[in-house]
């Protein structure tokens, strides 16, 4: 297992960058691994203020590469799916009951579907084991940060990395991810002509571990659970999708933008008191068609971008990285395990990707009736509990 020591590297330290790079370490014990990226090692990482929403199997996974931060991370008990009034008709109402979906961790036997924390805590804990291994196996691990790769070029048995200096490898894996808004087209792109305002939102009477997500006409909505603040008061994570052309938000002060939030979440959620400053995305999807072309493979956002609906572009990249290793751990030849690591990919990748636009295009469709029927889709989840577990298990492991 893992006997060829091909060289390898991986542009971009980034979460799934790092994730690569340590699966790498453990399961090609014979591999040289190189990892790139254009920022400095001194780079304070863990101030970065951006929120990610991790499903259980990606904890899992981090957890098995001892890079899980707990201690900043908050979990994910219950996660409550809504569509906003008005929504069903009187007599689909009565048939399915309210339009909404309930999941939650002890009715699924699990101990969470899943966890959120801040960006710059993900990635300090996997750049902190990366360091620990790199200076374990310094002959094998070596990081090359503060080195932006400036182009790659194919050769008949491998790849030129140019950070510089032109170097070959056997092996280059792009992670450098990026937003929809500052990437360069790649063969599938969407604009879906919508904004995501992000921050953080302080909460008051509702409970620790639970996520709401909130269908509008404007756009899905969430709160995704965030710890506790120092003095006890609950946080949550904030994602509010708009339409872009008449952006409803961006004019509102601080407290206009806390009374529109409280009438679109359920009581349940508690009442937002307060909001951090908001950071307006651009919402699209950009996404290659394959992942592999010759001995240079794509994964996580350098792979697909997708609209945050159903919070999987992190944890679709995540399973990017743990195939590509699985496919290679033990292969023979790189380009038998590429292939393989493209086919197994491709269901559960084209399956996220059509999920996440089709959820976002149909904010965009004037079609009478469209709430009512997505409020319909929603009971009849909740109404049909083999769906339900099937849907729990898509977004705690993605599609097996």
């Amino acid at each position: 297992m893992g006997t060829t020591a091909w060289q390898i590297a991986i542009i971009g330290a980034g979460p799934v960058g790092l994730a690569l790079a340590l699966q790498a370490a453990q399961a090609l014990p014979h591999a040289q691994v190189t990892l790139f990226d254009a920022r400095a090692l001194d780079a304070d990482v863990s101030a970065d203020p951006r929120t990610l929403a991790l499903s259980l199997g990606s904890v899992q996974m981090l957890q098995r590469l001892g890079a899980w931060p707990a201690e900043a991370a908050e979990p994910i008990l219950q996660v409550h799916v809504s569509q906003a009034p008005p929504s069903l008709a009187t007599p689909f109402d009565s048939l399915f009951g309210a339009p909404e979906v309930l999941l939650k961790h002890s009715a699924l036997g699990v101990p969470l579907l899943g966890a959120v924390l801040g960006y710059g805590a993900l990635v300090s804990a996997l750049q902190a084991a990366w360091l620990s291994a790199q200076a374990a196996q310094p002959q094998r691990l070596h990081s090359r940060f503060g080195t932006p790769v400036a182009a790659l070029k194919d050769l008949p048995a491998g790849v030129e990395v140019d950070a510089g200096v032109a170097e070959a490898f056997d092996l280059a894996v792009v992670a450098e991810g990026g937003v929809f808004g500052s990437q360069p087209s790649k063969p599938l792109r969407r604009d879906y002509g919508q904004t995501a305002w992000v921050g953080t939102a302080t909460l008051s009477g509702g409970q620790r571990g639970r996520a709401f997500e909130r269908f509008t006409r404007e756009g899905p909505a969430a709160l995704l659970p965030l710890p506790p603040a120092a003095d006890g008061a609950l946080r949550a994570a904030l994602v509010w999708c708009v339409n872009a052309a008449a952006d409803p938000v961006r004019d509102l002060s601080d407290a206009q933008r806390v009374a529109v939030l409280n009438t679109m979440f359920p009581p349940e959620a508690g009442r937002i008191t307060a909001l951090s400053p908001l950071k307006g995305l651009p919402l699209g999807l950009n996404a290659e068609r394959r992942l592999v072309q010759h001995r240079t493979v794509r994964i996580g956002n350098a792979a697909q971008t997708l609209h945050p609906v159903a919070g999987q572009g992190l944890n679709l990249g995540l399973r990017d990285a743990h195939t590509l290793l699985a496919a290679l751990r033990g292969a023979a030849d790189i380009d038998s395990a590429l292939k393989r690591a493209e086919w197994q990919r491709a269901p559960d990748r084209w399956a996220t990707i059509a999920t996440t636009d089709f959820l976002a295009r149909g904010f965009t469709w004037q079609l009478p009736g469209a709430p009512s029927l997505r409020g319909l889709g929603l009971a009849a989840v909740q109404a049909t509990p083999p769906l339900r577990r099937w849907l729990a298990r898509q977004m705690m492991f993605g599609l097996r």
